[in-house]
């Protein structure tokens, strides 16, 4: 049995027990996708494992070493892009409490309210300013709440000027994707005129090394665009 066979014999016997297996309750998509969220956010190293050695197992049983290889390392690049998605979201949500703790406090002061009695749970940065200002205020006798109300205007002004950035990098990163999914879409085409490019790639020692040379390329400019893009 081919690569393909085996394939579809296991996306069938997957199939088979996510519908009629008595011990499995069915899950929607929605549902599943958070509860994967919520793995890779309580467990992200051990998520990313996880993935990266079933999908190498997958890939072995399917298509052998090659197979397993390449798996294995767009698993790891797909696991590292959602649990850096998630870290991005949780700061995101971490820092917007932030902001609104930081109005809240500053309300708090102008109505009188003693800054002892007042918290915040904030992020690092802004952390450090909210205990330069109570410094600065006792020393100088300066308004704390004008101080407050400077460094949540100035910390929302530059989460604009952030979102504005990676709205401009979107581009950039759409095209690096589309770039690294062009030899998809060639084996794809391949397939489709009938050479059976992936036995070529997985079965023989010319395409074994250009599966591996076009993985290690592929990986190489992801992370090569996606550093450009960050700074």
């Amino acid at each position: 049995m081919n690569w393909w066979g085996s394939c579809l014999v296991m996306a069938g016997a997957l199939v088979a027990v996510w519908r009629g297996g008595p011990r499995i309750p069915s899950v929607s998509a929605g549902a599943l996708r958070q509860r994967v969220l919520a793995v890779v956010t309580r467990r992200p190293r051990e998520a990313l494992v996880s993935a990266v050695c079933g999908s190498a197992a997958v890939g072995l049983l399917a298509g052998g070493p090659v197979a397993a290889v390449v798996l294995a390392v767009y698993a790891g690049l797909g696991g590292r892009a959602l649990i850096r998605r998630s870290a991005r979201r949780a700061a995101a949500t971490e820092r917007a409490a932030a902001l609104d703790d930081l109005a809240a406090l500053a309300a708090d002061l102008r109505a009188g309210l003693p800054p002892a009695a007042a918290t915040v749970a904030e992020t690092d940065r802004l952390s450090r300013l909210t205990a330069s200002v109570w410094r600065l205020a006792e020393r100088t006798g300066a308004p704390a709440a004008d101080l407050v109300e400077r460094i949540e205007a100035d910390a929302r002004a530059t989460d604009r000027a952030a979102a504005a950035t990676a709205a401009q990098a979107a581009g950039a990163q759409a095209t690096a994707l589309l770039l690294a999914a062009l030899p998809g879409a060639g084996i794809g085409l391949g397939v489709f005129i009938g050479a059976d490019p992936v036995q070529v790639l997985l079965h023989t020692p010319l395409g074994a090394a250009c599966a591996l040379v076009a993985v290690v390329l592929q990986v190489a400019g992801l992370l090569w665009a996606e550093r450009l893009v960050g700074r």
